[in-house]
C-alpha cells in the first residue's frame, strides 16, 4: 500500500490470465479507450504490470521518476530500458488489444532522490511510434481525473480493466498543511479520502480539463479520510521535459 513516506507501489502485480476481475482506482467507474487513448500500463517483459503513464508523444510516454527507477538498500537507482513494456490501447490488460512496445531509452529527472523530496517526474522513449492519440500538458484546476488499473483498496487486488475518478484539487496551503514535505509549485494534491489513486496507480495521469496536469506520486495509504494524493506537478516541469 501506499505508506506515510512511501510511494504508491511501484513493484509488479502479476497479471493472471483468467483471474476474477477487481475494479480500478478507489471509487472510481470505467474508462474506455474511445475515451482515454493516450494513457498507458507499464509492464514488465512478462507482462506484470507495475505503473502507468501516458503517452505525450507518439513514441514517449510521460510517468513518474520512481517508476523508472529500482529501490535497493544503497536508494534508488535507474530501472534499465529493457525492464519496461509499454501497452497501449488496451483498457483490459487480460486481453491481447493494442499495441506492446519496448523502451530504449530513459528520462529521470537528475534531482530525484525520493518521491518526497519532488522531481518525479520520467519520459520513456519507445521503441516505435505507436497509433494513437497523445495528451499535452496542463496546470490544476478545480478538480482532476485520476486513471489506473491498480487497487481499489489497500487490501483490494490489482483491477484488470482501466478505471478512472474524479478528485477535487487541494489549494497550497491545505496541501502543505496535511503533508510536510509538501512543494508548492512543484507538486500538487488531490482528493479529502473515498476516491483515491490506489497500489499500481504510479506515474498514472491526473487529467485537468483535457490536459496532464500531473502525474501519480505518493500518498499515505489509499483514500484514507481527509487524505490527500500527491502528484508530480508537470507545469512546473514543462520546459525540462520539453513538452
Amino acid at each position: 500500500m501506499r505508506g506515510k513516506r512511501c510511494a504508491v507501489l511501484a513493484a509488479a502485480i502479476t497479471l493472471v490470465s483468467g483471474a476474477a476481475p477487481a475494479d480500478a482506482i478507489v471509487g472510481g467507474t470505467p474508462a474506455r479507450v474511445a475515451d482515454t487513448p493516450w494513457v498507458v500500463a507499464i509492464t514488465t517483459p512478462d507482462g506484470q504490470l507495475f505503473c502507468g503513464g501516458a503517452l505525450v508523444a507518439p513514441d514517449k510516454v510521460m510517468t513518474a521518476a520512481h517508476c523508472a527507477s529500482v529501490k535497493g538498500v544503497a536508494g534508488r537507482t535507474p530501472r534499465p530500458a529493457e525492464q519496461m513494456r509499454v501497452v497501449a490501447g488496451r483498457t483490459d490488460l487480460r486481453t491481447t488489444e493494442g499495441v506492446e512496445a519496448a523502451v530504449t531509452h530513459v528520462w529521470r529527472h537528475p534531482d530525484f532522490k525520493e518521491v518526497t523530496q519532488g522531481d518525479d517526474v520520467a519520459v520513456l522513449t519507445l521503441d516505435r511510434r505507436l497509433p494513437y492519440p497523445t495528451i499535452a500538458l496542463g496546470d490544476a484546476g478545480e478538480s482532476g481525473v485520476v486513471l489506473g488499473w491498480g487497487r481499489t483498496s489497500e487490501t483490494d487486488r490489482p483491477a484488470m480493466s482501466l478505471r478512472k475518478v474524479t478528485v477535487p484539487i487541494l489549494s497550497d496551503g491545505e496541501c502543505a498543511a496535511k503533508e510536510p514535505d509538501y512543494r508548492a509549485g512543484a507538486m500538487l494534491c488531490a482528493g479529502r479520502g473515498g476516491r483515491d489513486a490506489c497500489t499500481g496507480d504510479s506515474g498514472g495521469p491526473l487529467v485537468v480539463k483535457g490536459r496532464l496536469a500531473g502525474v501519480v506520486s505518493y500518498g499515505r495509504g489509499c483514500a484514507r479520510p481527509d487524505e490527500p494524493g500527491v502528484y508530480t506537478r508537470l507545469a512546473h516541469y514543462r520546459s525540462t521535459v520539453g513538452f
